[in-house]
């Protein structure tokens, strides 16, 4: 796939997800809740990564906030000026502050005190633009995660943390190609169905 055509395609899946209402938005967040919850991969994980949903993605706050109940420790992503355009894992905490990142997206305020590196995450659920049922991801462009977690092409082990996409039903596609600097995911969970790519 051209650049030019994974730009048009990226256009056209989020018009999707945007075109959902703010029913079907909440009605796919609480099914999207009950294929993790009760998930052994969810289950077993005690650090786990979210996002905050923004731009139409599938919001993942019911499972952020069954997570904390849980005594389960959470963390959200810090866009950093240094490395250029790298992205940290922050805890959140009780008191948390927040701010804008240069893209609109309340982030909290980074602290370098309450990062931690990916590797110690055990779980980390992305949002994704597009996918298909082979585990091929289209992601914004950036390649924030693709560039932190680079790391895992170097392992053949310990492939820590499980990364998890998350995405609309009407986000898949019948085929999309990989890209030389995608990182695969380890499973793909919608509104509609759960995809394991890799043993749990």
């Amino acid at each position: 796939m051209t650049p030019t055509r994974r730009k048009a395609l990226r256009k056209e899946l989020r018009s999707a997800r945007r075109a959902l209402t703010p029913a079907q938005q909440h009605r796919a967040s609480r099914r999207l809740f009950r294929q993790l919850a009760q998930h052994p991969l969810f289950i077993r994980s005690r650090h786990i990564a979210f996002y905050l949903a923004n731009d139409g993605e599938i919001d993942p706050v019911l499972l952020f906030r069954h997570a904390h109940r849980l005594g389960k420790v959470c963390y959200l992503p810090v866009i950093t000026g240094w490395p250029r355009n790298s992205m940290k894992f922050q805890r959140i905490h009780k008191g948390q502050r927040w701010k804008r990142n240069r893209f609109g997206i309340d982030e909290p305020q980074a602290r370098g005190d309450h990062q931690t590196m990916p590797w110690r995450l055990d779980l980390v659920m992305m949002p994704l633009v597009g996918f298909d049922v082979q585990g091929n991801r289209l992601g914004m462009g950036g390649g924030f995660y693709d560039r932190t977690f680079a790391y895992r092409r170097r392992r053949s082990t310990w492939l820590a943390p499980r990364l998890l996409g998350l995405a609309h039903d009407c986000q898949k596609v019948e085929a999309l190609p990989v890209a030389p600097w995608d990182i695969p995911v380890d499973g793909i969970a919608t509104d509609a169905e759960f995809i394991r790519l890799s043993k749990p």
